[in-house]
């Protein structure tokens, strides 16, 4: 019997708010750990017509040297906000396993697909 994580959804959304995201697919080209910070990873991201940087909470989920070359959807149109003083220009999308932020898995493509494709 499988165990069902039952959570309270957060407010409905319009399908016009949805179409307002913007999400693609990035490649990492570099990752590491922020000083000072043990839940924060500082990446550079490829997204084929520019790159970007990144700072995800994924870092006591995945090692830096682990992240290289990996494509993962991003949430591109993000308003930039800081961490740590540092800059992040976007998203990462991961699935929150057991539903209190304690796992977290990457979302990634089955194939490799082009820097910056569109997720529709």
């Amino acid at each position: 019997m499988q165990s069902v994580i039952k959570r309270k959804a957060k407010g409905m959304i319009t399908f016009a708010d949805f179409q307002k995201m913007d999400i693609r697919i990035g490649k990492i080209t570099e990752a590491e750990k922020v000083q000072g910070a043990d839940k924060l990873m500082k990446m550079q991201v490829d997204f084929g017509t520019e790159k970007r940087q990144i700072v995800a909470g994924i870092a006591e989920f995945y090692a830096p040297e682990g992240l290289i070359g990996k494509q993962c959807p991003f949430v591109f149109n993000l308003e930039p906000k800081k961490f740590r003083g540092l800059e992040s220009q976007g998203m990462i999308m991961a699935i929150d396993v057991g539903g209190d932020r304690s796992d977290c898995v990457l979302l990634h493509p089955n194939k490799e697909v082009k820097p910056g494709a569109k997720v529709v």
